[in-house]
């Protein structure tokens, strides 16, 4: 009979997503994993698989998080323009220790593209998923008359998400708030 396990998978799973968050996925050991996750490493396979397994399924958690708050912003009712504000908003509005961090999707980008074809592909459908939805929001600033109808969408849209991941790359390294700022003002000045 198998031993229940003792202890919550979800919040294992935040714990390794952070992890991965902190170090990259070269730097991070399996080591890493047992110490920071407070499980043993027999517990880790038994639960998650190998660590490109884990680094998977955290990357998942991660866009259910990240997700979740870019949705909600963008689905709120009212301007389309005041929603891809707070989108970008979001990201100014972490704590300084968290900007430093930048995103882990974008990190991974980074990291990955080049040397795992298997992890590259999973963030670049990530990537391709926040143009979707820029490109849906897009469309009801249309349908709301708050866009010209004769703006490029998908290029607006590809425009948006690129510029978002741009920013959480400089947020890693820019102290300033004004000057993120300003890079959001400019950046969202081509919806005008």
């Amino acid at each position: 009979m198998a031993r229940p396990k003792e202890f919550d998978r979800n919040r294992a799973l935040d714990k390794a997503m952070r992890i991965f968050w902190r170090q990259g996925y070269e730097a991070t050991s399996i080591q890493n994993l047992v110490d920071g996750m407070g499980i043993n490493r027999q517990s880790i396979y038994d639960t998650f698989g190998d660590k490109q397994a884990l680094f998977v399924e955290a990357l998942s958690y991660y866009e259910q998080l990240e997700g979740a708050q870019i949705l909600q912003a963008l689905e709120q009712p009212g301007s389309v323009k005041a929603a891809i504000r707070q989108v970008f908003q979001l990201v100014l509005d972490k704590v300084p220790e968290e900007r430093e961090l930048g995103c882990l999707m974008v990190n991974s980008t980074l990291e990955l593209v080049g040397l795992d074809t298997k992890l590259a592909a999973v963030v670049t459908d990530n990537l391709k998923n926040s143009e979707g939805l820029f490109y849906r929001t897009l469309v009801r600033a249309q349908e709301q008359g708050e866009l010209a109808t004769d703006r490029d969408l998908t290029a607006l849209a590809r425009f948006l998400a690129s510029s978002l991941r741009g920013l959480r790359v400089s947020s890693k390294a820019v102290k300033d708030l004004k000057a993120l700022q300003d890079i959001v003002d400019v950046t969202l000045s081509v919806l005008d």
